[in-house]
């Protein structure tokens, strides 16, 4: 059976790399796995968006509307857009976070400020605040390594050998802090 995970967040925030780690993860566990990415105007504060599937037999790296798995919103306002793609037993992560798009910070329109409930109504939703927790952990930047985490625990991935994955795939003098990131993001998950 393929499992559908859709990572979804704003440029700059490292939804690539989580991918990355991820679709390797899943690899070395001997799953088939594809992975497709949309950058759109990343570097511009956009929307970026990533498909993995992975199972026995994957045909296809595209997740059509209805049929995610388990949606990872790196900030809340991705999770209201990327909505339609999970299943209706799908499940939600949400990074606590906000970033204004630019019909906000131009006064134009206002950031929703019922996004939660919307979220929590609609589907079993988790609330993380990865950003806070990187910051504690001192690097805003691991943020996305923090709910990769929290994706592990939500999927039961544990059994794979997620710090020897982040030691392969970071710079040296930061795979310790990803490793704490990544532990602090599956104790984020019930």
């Amino acid at each position: 059976m393929t499992k559908n995970i859709l990572l979804v967040g704003v440029g700059g925030q490292g939804t690539i790399l989580a991918s990355k780690l991820l679709t390797i993860g899943l690899m070395k566990s001997g799953y088939d796995v594809k992975m497709s990415e949309i950058h759109g105007m990343s570097q511009r504060g956009g929307s970026v968006s990533s498909q993995v599937r992975f199972g026995d037999n994957v045909a296809s790296p595209v997740i059509e509307a209805g049929s995610a798995d388990i949606l990872v919103a790196f900030e809340k306002m991705e999770a209201m857009r990327w909505m339609p793609y999970l299943k209706k037993d799908g499940k939600l992560i949400v990074n606590d976070f906000e970033i204004n798009p630019m019909p906000v910070l131009t006064g134009r329109a206002q950031y929703s400020s019922d996004i939660k409930s919307v979220l929590t109504d609609a589907t079993k939703t988790d609330f993380v605040d990865a950003s806070s927790a990187a910051m504690t952990i001192g690097n805003p930047k691991v943020m996305n390594i923090i709910l990769l985490g929290a994706l592990v625990k939500a999927m039961g991935l544990e059994a794979i050998d997620w710090h020897a994955i982040i030691a392969s795939e970071v710079k040296p003098k930061f795979i310790e802090l990803n490793k704490r990131a990544f532990d602090q993001g599956m104790q984020m998950i019930s």
